[in-house]
């Protein structure tokens, strides 16, 4: 029988041999690890405790999506279907898009070339440390590996500033200026005491702390303003707000993507027959008020909301990947042959006499009219229809394939007597009204709003008919916390493998801003008067202090 390390060292191609080192010590560890990963149904041994009463809990991403590797890299690695479908390779090579960090230099000089010129990260790494949760900060420096931070600024009604992308760049490229300059931004993290004075009704106390996050006036290089209703008007400084949202976990994306359309609307029927309150901006009235399209490389075909806090997004292959692939570097491809930038910042940075002067040494290529001002702006804005796509088409499909194929990490010590309490208070408390425990997928003939892939395109992994533990009702709540996140309506996050956290990413940070460093604090960050998951809380604090370590136990153990 040939061996998984026979199979990498000569039947991969050669782009992939940049990761032979990483693929062997992958490949040992699965095999430390009972050769789990060799089964051809990536089951679990029979005499494993997995194997139990609860065994198919345990199949947190269903039999095609789910490993049962539980080291560092248990996010990290491929689903089974990427495996049994023979997407191995690409996985790979795709891996290497997301892992090492984009270069300045022409993607003619280098395959990962093109950066710039203006961007958020280097790379993707950057925000996903060992491909999970952003870790907190004390200081904003995109350099930095586990900094997931993303700023949010607008005015005082919410409304993002149009002069800033709406992911504010903080990098750039000479001669250019980034559109904030990301040394002047100012982090603090304050105490917050809630209405029970952080006491549980037995004596056990806990901290609380949220951000703050300032940035000064002659920081932003773009002036301050808003645009509604076709309307641009200047913001006054002390009207801007600004708020930090944090990466989340990207294992198991393709298997959300595989929960059917009207599974999400029954869902969605379901909570507001119940008197939920929804954000009236997606639903209202057993109807969708609004759905994702994408009407500039697709033909504006509507698919319900499914990815990003702020429920943004909408098919996984137009969803948050596809899109920072491209507008955390700016890094172009055949579907976007132009640079993730707003026409304000084109103004002003066309105008600047220091970028002027250096704008013909730096990019020759683009003396196309002898005026600098409008050479500067058409690049910025629109490059030339003859330049190079910087990312080809086949590493864009390598890339999906392996954002597709991230496995979800089995669960875990379901079968111990205090995991088996948690799950059952759980429940009782009502936390499953929200973090709701299973789906099931469809056939999976995916879509792509920007129909770069076709329908079900067999060029990607896909996940029919699988039964799926993510903890999520994939709908938006409002917990009204202090500094909330922009419009307090925030997507139930998923629960599945976050136990893992701290082994794989260094941190076991939670919430969308990194706020909650343990599980009991993202429990108790729900407790407001206010908020949807009050009645819960309540109930959590009454609970004894065994009681409530049980639902924790639990939580890390999905």
């Amino acid at each position: 029988m040939k061996t998984l390390l026979d199979f990498c060292y000569k039947e991969l191609p050669l782009a992939a041999n940049v990761y032979m080192k990483k693929i062997s010590f992958y490949f040992i560890i699965i095999g430390a690890l009972s050769f789990v990963a060799c089964r051809d149904d990536n089951d679990v041994p029979d005499d494993d405790p997995r194997a139990g009463d609860l065994s198919e809990e345990y199949y947190a991403g269903g039999r095609l999506g789910t490993t049962f590797n539980e080291t560092s890299s248990a996010y990290e690695l491929p689903t089974p279907a990427v495996e049994q479908g023979g997407y191995l390779a690409a996985f790979k090579r795709g891996e290497r898009l997301f892992e090492d960090p984009f270069v300045t230099t022409s993607a003619t000089e280098s395959p990962m070339g093109g950066l710039g010129p203006l961007y958020l990260r280097t790379s993707c790494l950057h925000c996903h440390p060992g491909y999970g949760h952003g870790r907190r900060q004390v200081s904003y420096n995109s350099t930095t590996i586990g900094n997931g931070y993303l700023l949010v600024v607008t005015d005082e009604t919410d409304t993002y500033l149009s002069s800033l992308t709406g992911m504010p760049q903080t990098r750039s490229v000479a001669p250019f200026r980034a559109p904030v300059d990301e040394t002047k931004i100012k982090m603090e993290w304050l105490p917050y005491v809630d209405e029970w004075g952080n006491t549980f009704p037995d004596g056990q106390t806990y901290e609380l702390i949220y951000p703050e996050v300032t940035i000064p006036e002659d920081a932003y290089y773009v002036p301050l303003e808003t645009t509604k209703n076709g309307v641009t008007t200047v913001v006054p400084y002390h009207n801007v707000r600004v708020k930090l949202e944090s990466t989340i976990g990207i294992y198991g994306t393709g298997l959300l993507d595989a929960i059917p359309d009207d599974s999400l609307k029954a869902e969605y029927a379901r909570q507001e027959k119940l008197g939920v309150t929804l954000n009236p901006a997606f639903f209202a009235n057993g109807e969708w008020v609004k759905q994702y399209s994408n009407v500039l490389q697709g033909n504006g075909e509507q698919r319900p909301f499914r990815y990003t806090y702020a429920l943004s997004r909408g098919p996984l292959q137009d969803a948050a990947g596809a899109n920072a692939i491209w507008n955390i570097t700016n890094v172009t491809r055949s579907d976007r042959l132009y640079h993730y930038m707003t026409k304000t910042y084109a103004e002003v940075a066309s105008r600047d006499p220091d970028v002027q002067a250096r704008f013909y040494e730096l990019y020759p290529q683009y003396n196309l009219t002898g005026d600098v001002e409008a050479d500067i702006y058409n690049y910025l804005i629109a490059p030339p229809a003859t330049d190079a796509p910087e990312m080809s088409d086949e590493q864009y499909v390598d890339f999906m394939v392996w954002h597709r194929g991230l496995a979800v990490p089995a669960a875990r010590n379901l079968d111990d007597e205090q995991v088996r309490s948690g799950r059952k208070l759980f429940r009782e408390i009502g936390c499953s009204t929200c973090h709701r425990p299973s789906w099931t997928t469809g056939d999976d003939n995916f879509t792509d709003p920007a129909l770069f892939f076709r329908n079900g395109d067999i060029r990607l992994p896909c996940y029919p008919n699988q039964t799926i533990w993510p903890y999520t009702d994939m709908v938006q709540h409002r917990l009204f916390m202090k500094n909330d996140i922009r419009t307090g309506w925030c997507r139930t996050t998923p629960l599945w493998g976050r136990g893992l956290s701290m082994k794989c990413t260094g941190a076991a940070d939670r919430l969308h801003d990194c706020r909650a460093r343990t599980v009991m604090e993202a429990i108790m960050w729900h407790g407001d008067a206010r908020s949807d998951a009050r009645r819960s809380i309540e109930k959590f604090r009454n609970l004894s202090k065994e009681e409530r370590e049980a639902i924790v136990e639990f939580i890390d153990a999905i």
